[in-house]
């Protein structure tokens, strides 16, 4: 079945492309979902209002993220750690912990967008990339210090 999505979908296709699938995953999952029209004659004359507005939104989306960018690009975060002997650090900082301590500041980012190879687990400076938007990936700095004894 041939149908225009109507919104970008993962491994599939962008906004206003005509694509080939399935009839029961379009029938089921994307018409459904509104994330894509079936293409009929009619669809198709109305794809170039639809890449239109695809661009409007992706340029505003872009904007947005740079200005995200700009901003985590100059701060930096400390996630306090217990450690034992030598400086051993028990468990680690995980993506999840930094959206966390982003989150404190006033970021709103999901866990999933925190680009983390592997959690930290050891003391020191790191420099975290997150993915903002498509095409989009800030620098963050992390800082893992020992959690002051009291």
């Amino acid at each position: 079945m041939k149908i225009i999505l109507r919104d970008d979908v993962e491994k599939l296709g962008r906004c206003g492309q005509v694509v080939s699938v399935k009839d029961g995953f379009a029938r089921n999952y994307l018409i459904p979902h509104k994330l894509a029209i079936p293409a009929t004659v009619g669809n198709l004359r109305s794809i170039n209002v639809v890449s239109r507005q695809r661009d409007l939104r992706d340029r505003k989306l872009l904007r947005e993220s740079e200005r995200i960018k700009l901003r985590l690009e100059k701060i930096s975060i400390t996630a306090e750690v217990q450690v034992g002997e030598e400086d051993k650090v028990f468990g680690s900082v995980t993506s999840s912990h930094i959206a966390e301590l982003l989150a404190e500041q006033g970021f709103e980012i999901d866990r999933r967008d925190i680009l983390l190879d592997e959690p930290l687990k050891a003391l020191g400076v790191y420099t975290i990339d997150v993915k903002l938007g498509r095409d989009v990936i800030g620098k963050l700095k992390v800082w893992v210090v020992k959690k002051a004894d009291l």
